[in-house]
């Protein structure tokens, strides 16, 4: 089954690491947050990536042909350029990566329209580039296919950057430092999708998946939500980001379903 990535934004928000590098290559743990989201999705199986690029996409194209010396021990006879040895081959070899430009300033509903042509079967997921997460894909798959509509999304509670108050009118009965919110729920990405959405969306550059695509398709009653109550987190801003890399320092990594 295909796994569609969204990784052509400008991640204006982090721009103090998106000046050089796409988002989706900005690193936690010494590898890309977009390496760390195809891991979660290679660990239940699915290794069919197909990336929609945009904003800096050939620094994600220059990622994948180099994937091998990058992420092995090599030698290399420097008097004989061709005479190269990978060791130790990565675990990723079964990967299949489809690189596509679906252009610079293009919004996400065109980079999803866009992709439709490597798109084989009836039945597709897809998330953004920069968001990690423990869901369980076996689960939320099983959701999809037992309501019979075109999509599902997954609602996730918000992180809380705050402290959460509970009132009885003015009266605070507790205080409570949570990672998550207790209540409300937001689209934390990692879809599912019957091809039936490509009627909703069109390859306008201005064609914004999250409004009147989703917005239409909610109208038409076929968008149902799996609720996910485990972590989720995005990495919007540099503070996001450093927050993922104290996890992986700290070894407490809800998402890293790949090593359990």
């Amino acid at each position: 089954m295909p796994v569609v990535l969204l990784c052509g934004g400008k991640g204006t928000r982090i721009k103090e690491m998106t000046e050089t590098i796409p988002k989706p290559l900005v690193e936690i743990g010494g590898k890309p947050i977009l390496w760390h989201i195809m891991k979660i999705y290679s660990s239940y199986g699915f290794v069919n990536f197909n990336l929609c690029l945009g904003y800096k996409g050939q620094k994600i194209k220059e990622y994948f042909l180099n994937y091998d010396l990058l992420n092995s021990d090599i030698t290399l006879d420097l008097g004989n350029k061709n005479n190269l040895n990978i060791h130790n081959l990565h675990n990723e070899k079964d990967w299949k990566v489809t690189l596509a430009n679906t252009g610079e300033d293009n919004m996400t509903g065109s980079r999803i329209k866009q992709i439709e042509k490597y798109i084989k079967g009836d039945v597709f997921m897809l998330t953004y580039g920069d968001g990690v997460c423990n869901v369980d894909i076996n689960r939320l798959l099983d959701f999809h296919y037992s309501h019979g509509k075109i999509g599902t999304v997954t609602g996730v509670r918000p992180p809380s950057r705050f402290g959460e108050l509970l009132l009885d009118g003015e009266k605070v009965e507790s205080f409570s430092e949570k990672p998550q919110t207790s209540e409300g729920r937001i689209n934390g990405g990692f879809f599912i999708f019957n091809r039936e959405i490509f009627n909703y969306v069109s390859e306008d550059e201005d064609c914004i998946f999250e409004r009147e695509p989703l917005e239409r398709l909610s109208e038409d009653n076929e968008l149902m939500m799996y609720r996910h109550d485990g972590f989720w987190q995005c990495m919007d801003t540099l503070r996001d980001m450093q927050y993922l890399e104290k996890l992986w320092q700290e070894k407490n990594t809800p998402w890293n379903v790949w090593d359990k």
